[in-house]
């Protein structure tokens, strides 16, 4: 596979981290991921519990600088993810792209994965504000985090082809979702379709990942489309499982109406 490391600039701080070093930590470290996941459910519960019988705390100024950093974090991802991966399908062709394993290594990416896989963990945050301001905690948000950060840990020590697609994609619809979350919690009037708008990408998000998965499976014996069949098959139930939850989630979020919700709670 021809290099991209010719054709796309990076910034310093991009080219001179250490991908080999990061790809060591995360081979000897990547079970910690079931460790901060054990933590994170036991926090949920007994935060819960604590916060029962208590006023809900005033966090917006925190929750504003909290989303804003993601925000950031996650436009910046985006643009050097999609970048990389826009050069590689009008370069290569998109077999080349999904099949390509060079994101994890290559100048302008590496930085990137590396900082998306960590980042899933401080991103459990996001329900310790949920939690203190006694907000409704859906199966579907603490659900995501905890796969997710399983995932993409389990994912990075191996380097399977198809990263690049999934972090580029992730990296995109959160870029939107926390500048949204940021403008809600400065109290801005955010108008009800940009929402809709922010759900209908996480549900074609999960269409396109199970898409990908997919051809990973058909290319999987081609010597430059490197994965295993034990991530195939957990990448599509977790595709999978999204796409479900998330699609229930905007039918009863924008479609289903009081009348529906109050004839289920009789019955």
């Amino acid at each position: 596979m021809m290099k991209m490391n010719q054709s796309l600039h990076a910034f310093d701080f991009e080219r001179q981290f250490n991908e080999r070093a990061a790809l060591e930590w995360f081979k000897q470290n990547w079970g910690t991921a079931f460790v901060l996941s054990g933590v994170y459910v036991v926090v949920i519960f007994f935060g819960r519990i604590f916060m029962k019988d208590r006023q809900k705390l005033d966090l917006r100024k925190p929750l504003v600088l909290w989303s804003l950093c993601l925000a950031i974090f996650s436009i910046m991802g985006a643009t050097r993810t999609s970048w990389y991966m826009f050069n590689m399908v009008r370069s290569h062709g998109l077999q080349e792209s999904v099949c390509d394993s060079e994101f994890y290594s290559a100048p302008i990416s590496k930085f990137w994965a590396f900082a998306f896989t960590l980042s899933k963990a401080p991103e459990l945050g996001d329900t310790v504000f949920i939690v203190l301001r006694k907000q409704r905690l859906i199966f579907l948000h603490w659900y995501h985090h905890i796969t997710v950060l399983l995932y993409s840990w389990y994912t990075y020590k191996d380097r399977v082809a198809g990263g690049g697609w999934f972090m580029a994609m992730n990296y995109t619809v959160h870029a939107f979702m926390y500048s949204y979350y940021t403008a809600r919690a400065a109290g801005a009037r955010v108008p009800r379709p940009l929402a809709m708008l922010i759900t209908l990408m996480q549900i074609t998000q999960m269409i396109v990942g199970l898409s990908i998965v997919g051809l990973l499976y058909y290319w999987k014996h081609d010597i430059h489309c490197f994965s295993t069949m034990h991530n195939i098959v957990y990448a599509s139930v977790m595709y999978f499982s999204y796409l479900l939850l998330f699609s229930v989630f905007f039918y009863q979020s924008y479609f289903k109406r009081p009348e529906d919700e109050k004839r289920v709670k009789r019955e």
